[in-house]
């Protein structure tokens, strides 16, 4: 006997949600019927919902979450007697609330193995077994045998961001996971409350078969989406090097810490050679007090040292940030600003990355900061985050400014250094004082030859 599963993600940053592809081909294998909906691409199909005896929201971050809380309570009054899930990052941390808006089921970590029990104790249920309480780890880190993603009636790639290579040219982009969690805890990371320094690959065949029915369904580039692409530096470059092999003219892009780009110099050549484009790094700050609050694991000596790396290897290195911290001044905002001109790298940043602020989630390893309990407020539920105001308001000020700013110039279609000019006068009039002109050559390259996605990131 089958059973009816919908699987729904609300956001990925633009992505074919490998967090529905995945799943569904371990629960048809189950015997289940699965329809994947991605709300970011779709309207809610009220009819699949009515007929579900399972629903499965995969919430993978901050975003995705927010949005699924004001999605459930259609797909309640759309079916009262529906098994609610949710599974990704943010489930566990986020328990009690998911609970309150209905959830019967939280999965974390390494998911699939869990929503193939849930569904086969449905299914039990459904033929007259006794119902019982959740039976499936809230989070799970046990090893999985992955199978090859089921993208079949996810919409087409060709809906999805596209990376710009310059000259108005553009590729289709795929997305698949190389690996899951991570080896280190930086206290930010919404990785880290879930997986605790550990990290699980995907096994290389599956990921290469995926890639490969990308590629079949038109394809042109491929984002891997691990927190880290290097925690298993060997896994990492034999999955690149078979990819080079097979596809030579498809490229690629990574997410990388600024540490393992030290310690792994000498393989940024090879990551050039096959293809990758760019290179994600989270560097977060550029004071090194605040790294040190993040324990991120590296310093503002170190980030220079990689941008001359990357440079040296033909790689772009696109810098994230998380800019407005409790502990970032108007000196400190304009400090980073004049860095990033300096280092030429005003091209290689989102725009939205000189606006974003800190989220201290549930289970955030920044609360063990007795600083960070001491500034936090409680806890706010419909939010998902401890709120907190900056000692200076100036600093929040600027923060709303620059975020209404950024977004406004993006709609509009401004270029990265116009953006930029006007963040660095905004920040200018904020400290009330005269900030060293910016040049020419400061400004950098046209945006024209750095590769960049066309859906910023976020979280």
């Amino acid at each position: 006997m089958s059973a009816n599963v919908v699987l729904i993600s609300t956001y990925e940053l633009g992505r074919q949600p490998f967090g529905l592809a995945s799943p569904a081909a371990w629960l048809r294998q189950a015997g289940a019927s699965v329809a994947c909906l991605d709300l970011a691409q779709q309207r809610l199909d009220e009819e699949a919902v009515r007929g579900a005896d399972l629903v499965g929201f995969y919430v993978p971050m901050h975003t995705a979450t927010r949005i699924a809380s004001r999605v459930v309570g259609k797909v309640k009054a759309l079916n009262p007697t529906a098994h609610l899930c949710f599974y990704g990052l943010y489930a566990p941390v986020n328990e009690g609330y998911l609970r309150a808006l209905g959830a019967d089921t939280i999965l974390g970590g390494e998911f699939e193995a869990g929503l193939v029990s849930l569904f086969r104790r449905l299914r039990g249920e459904s033929r007259g077994v006794a119902g019982s309480p959740q039976a499936e780890p809230p989070i799970s880190l046990a090893k999985q045998q992955f199978l090859v993603p089921d993208r079949s009636g996810l919409p087409p790639l060709s809906g999805y961001a596209h990376v710009n290579v310059g000259g108005g040219r553009r590729r289709t982009v795929g997305y698949t996971e190389a690996s899951r969690g991570c080896k280190h805890r930086c206290r930010h990371c919404p990785v880290v409350p879930v997986y605790d320094g550990q990290f699980r690959i995907v096994q290389r065949d599956v990921v290469l078969e995926d890639i490969r029915r990308q590629v079949a369904a038109g394809a042109e580039h491929i984002t891997f989406g691990d927190p880290d692409f290097f925690n298993g530096v060997g896994h990492a470059l034999a999955i690149v090097r078979a990819l080079h092999e097979e596809h030579p003219t498809l490229t690629y892009d990574v997410t990388i810490k600024i540490e393992h780009l030290l310690k792994h110099a000498r393989h940024l050549p090879t990551l050039r050679e096959t293809g990758c484009l760019f290179v994600t790094s989270a560097v977060e700050s550029v004071d090194n007090r605040v790294l040190a609050l993040l324990d991120k694991g590296h310093t503002q000596e170190d980030f220079i040292q990689v941008v001359h790396l990357c440079r040296a290897a033909g790689l772009a290195l696109t810098p994230t940030f998380v800019t407005f911290t409790p502990w970032i001044s108007l000196e400190g905002y304009q400090e980073l600003l004049w860095f990033l001109a300096e280092l030429e790298l005003i091209e290689h940043v989102p725009p939205i990355q000189l606006a974003i602020r800190l989220l201290i989630p549930a289970g955030s390893k920044l609360l063990e900061v007795p600083e960070v309990r001491e500034l936090v407020g409680e806890f706010d539920p419909a939010a998902l985050v401890y709120p907190w105001k900056h000692p200076d308001s100036r600093v929040d000020r600027l923060y709303e400014e620059i975020c209404a700013l950024v977004k406004e110039a993006e709609a509009n279609g401004q270029r990265r250094r116009e953006i930029f000019t006007q963040v660095w006068e905004r920040a200018e009039r904020a400290a009330n004082g005269r900030l060293r002109p910016l040049s020419e050559a400061a400004l950098g390259r046209p945006r024209a030859t750095i590769p960049y996605l066309s859906e910023p990131w976020f979280c």
